[in-house]
């Protein structure tokens, strides 16, 4: 997500009155803006995907913590829309058939055959899609395929 498309989803929630998508939109602005204050640099696209996904591993936790803890059951469900809403924001998740033939390619492409060569898969699979799939079913299905 680009930094000004953020900046303007606060904007929007702001006039929606959408407390929720606004309080967790700002948690990952000011997250965002403390690279650009600490690390006195602009701010890439990928530095709004890498908070989006912090944030919502955060809130993730928090959630579960919640619900084993069974706390009122409106802030469960705030948390649960908040996840839903970071969720929104970030690219699509690469699973399943897609995932699998991207494996698939990427081992043929590499040569691996052992289970040592597993990291330089792990590696291509994370530089193709940006690191945006699901890094345990891919070890798994990875490590099926290789000796």
């Amino acid at each position: 997500m680009q930094y000004e498309k953020l900046q303007e989803e606060i904007k929007n929630a702001m006039r929606a009155h959408d407390k929720n998508r606004l309080s967790i939109l700002r948690q990952v602005h000011g997250e965002v803006k403390n690279i650009e204050v600490n690390e006195r640099r602009d701010i890439v696209e990928a530095d709004v995907d890498a908070m989006l996904k912090r944030v919502l591993k955060q809130t993730g936790e928090t959630l579960e913590g919640s619900i084993k803890a069974a706390t009122s059951e409106e802030r469960t469900a705030m948390l649960k829309e908040q996840v839903a809403i970071l969720e929104e924001y970030l690219p699509k998740q690469v699973s399943g058939d897609e995932l699998i033939a991207l494996i698939e390619k990427t081992i043929a492409d590499l040569g691996a055959e052992t289970k040592r060569d597993m990291g330089k898969v792990m590696g291509a699979l994370t530089a193709a899609t940006g690191g945006n799939f699901d890094k345990a079913a891919a070890a798994k299905e990875v490590g099926s395929r290789l000796a």
